[in-house]
Protein backbone atom coordinates (compact mmCIF):
# COMPACT_ATOMS: atom_id res chain seq x y z
CA UNK A 1 0.00 0.00 0.00
CA UNK A 2 1.06 3.63 -0.91
CA UNK A 3 2.12 5.95 1.92
CA UNK A 4 -0.84 8.90 1.65
CA UNK A 5 0.31 12.02 0.25
CA UNK A 6 -0.58 15.72 1.16
CA UNK A 7 -3.07 15.80 -1.47
CA UNK A 8 -4.87 12.50 -0.17
CA UNK A 9 -5.14 14.56 3.24
CA UNK A 10 -6.46 17.72 0.71
CA UNK A 11 -9.58 15.52 -0.64
CA UNK A 12 -10.47 13.99 2.87
CA UNK A 13 -10.14 17.01 4.49
CA UNK A 14 -12.37 18.37 2.06
CA UNK A 15 -14.75 16.00 1.90
CA UNK A 16 -15.18 16.40 5.90
CA UNK A 17 -15.91 19.82 5.23
CA UNK A 18 -18.56 19.20 2.91
CA UNK A 19 -20.38 16.68 5.54
CA UNK A 20 -19.87 19.79 8.03
CA UNK A 21 -21.83 22.55 5.16
CA UNK A 22 -24.45 19.61 4.78
CA UNK A 23 -25.32 20.15 8.84
CA UNK A 24 -25.14 23.86 8.00
CA UNK A 25 -21.42 24.95 9.75
CA UNK A 26 -19.77 26.77 7.11
CA UNK A 27 -15.80 26.34 7.38
CA UNK A 28 -13.71 29.10 5.36
CA UNK A 29 -10.72 27.67 3.65
CA UNK A 30 -7.13 28.80 2.08
CA UNK A 31 -5.40 26.65 0.73
CA UNK A 32 -2.25 25.80 -1.10
CA UNK A 33 -1.82 22.58 -2.11
CA UNK A 34 1.74 22.97 -3.67
CA UNK A 35 3.41 24.34 -0.64
CA UNK A 36 1.61 21.76 1.48
CA UNK A 37 -0.91 24.63 3.28
CA UNK A 38 -4.67 24.68 4.30
CA UNK A 39 -6.13 26.98 6.87
CA UNK A 40 -9.26 26.50 8.36
CA UNK A 41 -11.84 29.36 9.24
CA UNK A 42 -14.88 29.66 11.31
CA UNK A 43 -17.44 30.84 10.09
CA UNK A 44 -17.75 33.91 12.17
CA UNK A 45 -13.79 34.80 12.07
CA UNK A 46 -13.35 38.38 10.90
CA UNK A 47 -11.35 39.93 8.47
CA UNK A 48 -9.35 41.19 11.45
CA UNK A 49 -9.14 38.37 13.50
CA UNK A 50 -7.61 36.63 9.38
CA UNK A 51 -5.47 39.65 9.09
CA UNK A 52 -4.05 38.89 12.95
CA UNK A 53 -3.80 35.00 12.24
CA UNK A 54 -1.65 35.39 9.24
CA UNK A 55 0.79 38.34 10.35
CA UNK A 56 1.50 35.79 13.26
CA UNK A 57 2.82 33.62 10.81
CA UNK A 58 5.13 36.54 8.96
CA UNK A 59 6.07 37.73 12.79
CA UNK A 60 7.24 34.30 13.63
CA UNK A 61 9.26 34.06 10.05
CA UNK A 62 10.77 37.80 11.37
CA UNK A 63 11.77 36.27 14.64
CA UNK A 64 13.21 32.65 13.76
CA UNK A 65 15.23 34.40 10.62
CA UNK A 66 16.81 36.83 13.33
CA UNK A 67 19.81 38.97 11.75
CA UNK A 68 20.91 35.81 9.50
CA UNK A 69 19.22 37.80 6.48
CA UNK A 70 19.73 40.99 5.23
CA UNK A 71 15.88 42.27 5.07
CA UNK A 72 15.35 40.92 8.21
CA UNK A 73 15.02 43.97 10.18
CA UNK A 74 12.55 45.52 7.52
CA UNK A 75 10.33 42.49 7.79
CA UNK A 76 10.36 43.27 11.82
CA UNK A 77 9.67 46.63 12.26
CA UNK A 78 6.98 46.17 9.18
CA UNK A 79 5.61 43.37 11.82
CA UNK A 80 6.14 45.82 14.51
CA UNK A 81 4.02 48.15 12.80
CA UNK A 82 1.16 46.07 11.88
CA UNK A 83 0.96 44.52 15.07
CA UNK A 84 0.42 47.47 17.03
CA UNK A 85 -1.95 49.31 14.16
CA UNK A 86 -4.15 45.34 14.26
CA UNK A 87 -4.10 45.55 17.92
CA UNK A 88 -5.49 48.94 17.95
CA UNK A 89 -7.58 48.67 14.63
CA UNK A 90 -11.08 49.45 16.89
CA UNK A 91 -9.62 51.77 19.12
CA UNK A 92 -7.54 54.64 19.49
CA UNK A 93 -3.20 54.47 19.49
CA UNK A 94 -1.77 55.76 22.53
CA UNK A 95 1.33 57.95 22.67
CA UNK A 96 3.69 55.27 23.73
CA UNK A 97 2.01 53.06 20.25
CA UNK A 98 2.68 56.15 18.18
CA UNK A 99 6.21 56.60 19.48
CA UNK A 100 6.79 52.86 18.64
CA UNK A 101 5.26 53.03 15.27
CA UNK A 102 7.43 56.40 14.63
CA UNK A 103 10.63 53.97 15.79
CA UNK A 104 10.19 51.78 13.42
CA UNK A 105 9.90 54.16 10.67
CA UNK A 106 12.97 55.39 11.51
CA UNK A 107 14.56 51.87 11.86
CA UNK A 108 12.96 50.90 8.24
CA UNK A 109 14.44 54.13 6.81
CA UNK A 110 17.90 53.33 8.39
CA UNK A 111 18.21 49.44 7.13
CA UNK A 112 16.52 50.73 3.55
CA UNK A 113 19.70 53.45 3.41
CA UNK A 114 22.07 50.60 4.42
CA UNK A 115 20.25 48.03 1.61
CA UNK A 116 20.90 50.82 -1.13
CA UNK A 117 24.53 51.18 -0.12
CA UNK A 118 24.52 47.24 -0.35
CA UNK A 119 22.81 46.43 -3.69
CA UNK A 120 24.20 43.38 -3.81
CA UNK A 121 23.39 41.54 -0.88
CA UNK A 122 24.52 37.66 -0.76
CA UNK A 123 22.21 35.73 0.65
CA UNK A 124 20.83 32.48 0.16
CA UNK A 125 17.66 31.37 1.69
Amino acid sequence: MADATFDDFFKSLQELIKSYEKKNLMIKTQSDVESNIVRLFGEQMSSLSRAQSGLDDVYELACTTAEHHPYWNVLYHACQISKITLDKWDGELTQEELNEISWSIDELKNTCEKLKARPQNDHIH
